[in-house]
């Protein structure tokens, strides 16, 4: 780990702070997608709109998905208010792509599978803030693991094959809390090495950032787990 040459009870506070900010702001994300998922669900004009023009979830879709590579590959170059704002548009966003599962599953098992997957997900972001072993290779095949699902899933969509969407979304479960433990640790890790006097504008910028990828991890394994354990209606 990298030396710092700010006392321990700094380093301590540096690493709090940052944390807290990434778990704020992934937290205000998952309540903005909650609420407008909800809304949406039932509001029978916009699903009329959402669900019965051609094309139009398709086009949704590719939309927030252009909003993480953007912001990742952007993040460096554009000010901490535009990345909060992006972040904020891709949050509500994907609220309005995830308000199917409304009409797929009851509330009853989404709001269980929603408190499974919280008790998962910061059980495993617990570890990765306290171990000492580095997660590093973890990382590396749980990211193999995610190639491997999202061509499955792509090949899935053609054959519609219930067997396969079950052991897809078993590795899924075990890919993205893999995932979650190693990039627990990462920002962590990317805290103790954040410059002493790096400005408001950079610490902003990295909480964005670590909040969307918890914020990824945390809703891809509420899907999973909701494809295992969900109640269709």
């Amino acid at each position: 780990m990298a030396q710092t040459s700010v006392s321990r009870p700094g380093v301590q506070t540096q690493v709090n702070d940052f944390v807290r900010s990434v778990y704020n702001w992934m937290a205000i994300g998952l309540g903005l997608t909650g609420l407008t998922a909800y809304y949406t669900a039932h509001n029978e004009a916009m699903m009329r709109i959402i669900y019965g023009t051609p094309g139009l979830t398709f086009i949704l879709f590719l939309v927030v998905l252009g909003f993480v590579f953007f912001l990742s590959a952007r993040i460096n170059k554009i000010k901490a208010s535009t990345a909060t704002g992006l972040f904020t548009i891709y949050a509500i966003l994907n609220g309005v792509v995830f308000s199917s599962i409304f009409m797929i599953y009851t509330a009853s098992s989404i709001f269980s599978t929603f408190m499974i997957c919280s008790a998962t997900f910061l059980g495993c972001s617990f570890y990765g803030m306290v171990t000492k072993k580095d997660l590093t290779s973890l990382g590396s095949f749980m990211f193999m693991g995610l190639i491997g699902i999202i061509i499955a899933s792509v090949v899935n969509i053609f054959i519609q094959s219930s067997a396969m969407q079950m052991i897809i979304s078993y590795i899924g479960v075990i890919v993205f809390v893999g995932l979650t433990s190693y990039d627990t640790q990462k920002l962590k890790n990317m805290s103790l090495t954040m410059p002493a006097d790096a400005t408001g504008s950079m610490v902003r910028k990295g909480a964005i950032m670590g909040a969307l990828t918890l914020y990824l991890d945390f809703i891809n394994l509420f899907i999973m787990l909701l494809h295992l354990f969900g109640d269709r209606r």
